[in-house]
């Protein structure tokens, strides 16, 4: 299996159990997230009222790599602005970019909006839905 970077949207598909759910999990076992998207889905199982450490080991138990949102990292994320502005991305997506950039391999979301912007930034993204 090759690597892959997961966006948090694609995680929180799989684990709400919606549309793509599937697809997103054939990538677990080489996959990378970024700290930032792993915040990003941490907060969203707070939300639905799901205890920190209770949401830490189900994160955890994907087995998933977790890169850190590094200099080098945010940099990378901060020059690919101009090229998402269209597309509205957020810190959160484009830092979930920069690592597919800096690890040389494809991004995994749901989000359609990011279908269109893949040439602009220079990595593959594949659509889970």
């Amino acid at each position: 299996m090759r690597k892959t970077v997961l966006d948090a949207s694609a995680i929180l598909a799989a684990l709400f159990r919606e549309p793509g759910a599937g697809v997103v999990e054939t990538h677990y076992e080489a996959g990378i997230v970024s700290s930032v998207n792993l915040s990003e889905v941490a907060a969203k199982l707070s939300d639905r009222g799901m205890p920190g450490i209770k949401a830490r080991e189900l994160l955890s138990g994907l087995g998933l790599a977790i890169r850190p949102f590094d200099e080098r990292l945010a940099y990378m994320a901060g020059a690919l602005r101009e090229a998402t502005r269209s597309s509205g991305l957020s810190l959160g997506d484009r830092a979930c970019l920069a690592l597919g950039l800096a690890e040389g391999v494809p991004v995994v979301t749901v989000d359609r909006k990011w279908a269109d912007i893949s040439e602009a930034v220079g990595v593959e993204i594949i659509l889970a839905r």
